[in-house]
């Protein structure tokens, strides 16, 4: 049975004191005998401090990206040698702010991806969608070409050691949020075609949903059969309503 999973992005929000804070409330008001794997990323700049709050609580510690490269004269990056000397266990690849904003091409997600693999940080690969691609029904054309870009270069049996995210670009930050049944359709679509490739790696990948996951829906779409868990924005800022979204994939694990 796969582990539920419900990580924290961050993004660029927060200060040294409000990172302490945030991460010393999710540790401390974690459910006795939490079944699910829980884990929080937040800017590079406070992973040294967010990493003394967490300790040993099993809270795991990511970063919002990773380089393709170990080292060298690629200002800006940061590897995932150094992530691990910091104790970071997870690295988002291939996030649609990369991918939109930032123009991160699928071949350079993919080497993101692998870098991480080989260090022994595990990738949460982000795929998902446009409005106007949905609208256009290329949902399953987007998602299946993000992802075979990735396992073209890393191979399908990478994924015992990494986690997809399924991510609309339209639900992400916008207040809008897939149906429990729209998230679940590209879930089990994103199985099936990792079940053509290899059956047993596909009944254990974990696949998560992000967009727009709160408090209140989060127990909808956990609920799901494909649906693993979250990628949690916006409501991981507040602890509270972290912590909540938590309880819910208990509930439904």
């Amino acid at each position: 049975m796969r582990r539920p999973l419900v990580v924290g992005n961050w993004k660029m929000n927060g200060s040294r004191e409000s990172s302490r804070q945030l991460a010393d409330a999710i540790v401390s008001g974690l459910p006795s005998g939490c079944q699910v794997e829980v884990g929080v990323c937040p800017s590079y700049v406070f992973i040294h401090l967010v990493a003394d709050v967490l300790g040993n609580s099993g809270v795991l510690l990511g970063s919002q990206n990773v380089a393709d490269q170990d080292s060298g004269a690629f200002t800006g990056e940061v590897s995932a040698p150094m992530l691990k000397e910091f104790g970071c266990r997870l690295a988002i690849v291939g996030h649609s702010e990369r991918r939109q904003v930032y123009g991160e091409s699928d071949d350079l997600i993919a080497g993101r991806y692998q870098k991480a693999i080989e260090h022994g940080v595990t990738p949460i690969l982000c795929i998902g969608e446009t409005l106007e691609e949905r609208e256009a029904g290329d949902t399953f054309k987007v998602v299946d070409e993000q992802l075979q870009a990735v396992l073209a270069k890393a191979g399908i049996q990478s994924l015992d050691e990494a986690v997809i995210a399924y991510e609309p670009v339209w639900a992400i930050g916008t207040g809008r949020t897939a149906t429990p049944g729209q998230a679940q359709e590209v879930h089990a679509h994103i199985r099936q075609q990792l079940a053509a490739q290899n059956p047993e790696v596909a009944s254990r990948v974990r696949i998560l949903y992000g967009g727009s996951v709160n408090a209140d829906n989060a127990s909808s779409l956990f609920a799901q059969a494909d649906i693993d868990g979250g990628l949690i924005g916006g409501a991981s800022l507040k602890a509270d309503s972290f912590l909540a979204i938590i309880q819910a994939a208990m509930e439904n694990s």
